[in-house]
């Protein structure tokens, strides 16, 4: 049977987590949630949700997923697949099967859960959010003939895989350096249409002007450093 685990950063998700946590549809072997100096009750409910917590006290996105794939690293039986999904609830979490369906029936090594503009609530993405997406996307197809549409942080992709990444961004550049890197080194790669709705909360980064702005810096010095390679 095919070990798929689901990393989720954290940090102030604790209305939203457990909804994450209870929706992930059986075929999930362990669910690792990594809280990113949460001040509210995230730890507790994701506990609660029977979720595997840790926690990552330098603040970003990619040190917490860091963090969780150190975790997946030390554990005696290492995973086929690994999923990471926000945990804000604003994807579906139950659409998991279908993110990971390429991997399983095609052997994609990875797979981005598209967030089609059919498919989106009215207002689940800013307009930043929006125009961030497609000036990263439209720079990966002028520089590497890229097909992604978005960089959506719903994601699968094969633990081996995953590995020969050496992943490195600590923050906002996570999602488009693990784009970039499945590029240069051709691998293979699929996107899947998913549902996307408003999330619970506050956005910690396209919610505020200055995560918005240090987002793009971040994602555009990533295109731009493997263009110049």
């Amino acid at each position: 049977m095919t070990d798929i685990k689901v990393i989720i950063p954290a940090f102030n998700e604790a209305d939203s987590i457990a909804h994450v946590i209870k929706d992930l549809p059986k075929s999930v072997s362990e669910v690792i949630v990594v809280n990113n100096n949460s001040t509210d009750d995230t730890v507790k409910n994701a506990e609660a949700a029977e979720a595997t917590v840790l926690t990552e006290t330098k603040k970003g996105y990619g040190y917490a997923c860091l963090k969780g794939l150190d975790y997946v690293a030390s554990t005696s039986k290492q995973p086929d697949i690994i999923v990471f999904i926000d945990g804000d609830y604003s994807d579906y979490p139950e659409e998991l099967d279908k993110v990971v369906a390429p991997i399983l029936k095609d052997n994609i090594d990875f797979v981005v859960g598209a967030r089609t503009k059919s498919l989106r609530e009215e207002g689940s993405m800013t307009p930043q959010q929006v125009f961030g997406n497609w000036l990263a996307t439209f720079l990966m197809r002028l520089f590497f003939g890229a097909k992604f549409t978005d960089l959506g942080p719903f994601r699968a992709i094969k633990y081996e895989k995953l590995k020969e990444l050496n992943m490195e961004d600590k923050t906002y550049g996570w999602t488009v350096e693990m784009q970039l890197k499945i590029l240069k080194k051709k691998m293979t790669y699929t996107e899947v249409p998913v549902r996307y709705k408003r999330r619970i909360g506050i956005s910690k980064v396209s919610g505020t002007v200055k995560g918005s702005i240090f987002a793009g810096i971040k994602i555009l010095g990533w295109i731009f450093k493997y263009s110049i390679k």
